[in-house]
């Protein structure tokens, strides 16, 4: 689904849909936020109603080899040493509520696919409707149930590149004018295409 072009996407109608009128969208690219040490939760941050919970199993075998580490500095230090720096910025900043807003899909029941859409105005993050992993659900309804949970004027994007980074040639990093950065990837198998095309379509 990575490979094709975004005239095929079935999410394109979807995000026609959701845009301002006079918005066009230009690109769309299936991906996520990168793995490792992320931006810190904006102040006074919404918390979900409801939690899938979960730890990684490196930060448990941590917090049993040192009953003084917590989960959270087991897991962040995981991060840290396995995958290294996804993102960086002050509590607040773009990045920092651009992380939360995933994070909030992450934490809901279900899964569902993260989306970067690149329009004439903004930068969308948006997610597409719940599916499974254990049972087939309807594309149509998932498509039907896109919601855009994050979004930016494309004045606050200072830079947007895809590069190398330890094993993955296909991480896609935004920098935004407050100087805070996020980056995203795609699995190894696919394409970086559309995450190249995202980064033409914000700096062209």
């Amino acid at each position: 689904m990575g490979t094709e072009p975004m005239a095929e996407s079935p999410y394109l109608d979807r995000l026609r849909e959701l845009v301002e009128p006079g918005e066009q969208v230009l690109t769309i690219a299936p991906t996520d936020v990168a793995q490792g040490i992320r931006p810190p939760k904006p102040p006074n941050a919404e918390q979900p109603r409801t939690s899938r919970g979960g730890f990684s199993p490196l930060g448990l075998l941590l917090n049993v080899l040192s009953p003084n580490v917590v989960f959270a500095a087991g897991d962040r230090f995981v991060d840290l040493v396995v995958w290294g720096i996804a993102g960086r910025g002050a509590p607040g900043s773009a990045a920092s509520r651009l992380t939360h807003a995933h994070w909030l899909t992450l934490v809901e029941p279900g899964l569902r696919r993260t989306l970067l859409v690149v329009t004439n105005r903004r930068l969308l993050v948006c997610r597409g409707g719940q599916t499974s992993l254990y049972r087939r659900t309807d594309p149509a309804a998932e498509v039907a149930g896109t919601e855009i949970m994050w979004s930016a004027p494309r004045a606050e994007i200072a830079q947007a590149r895809v590069g190398w980074h330890r094993l993955n040639p296909k991480r896609l990093t935004i920098e935004f004018t407050d100087h805070s950065w996020l980056a995203f990837t795609v699995p190894i198998a696919e394409s970086g295409r559309p995450l190249r095309e995202v980064a033409s379509a914000l700096t062209g």
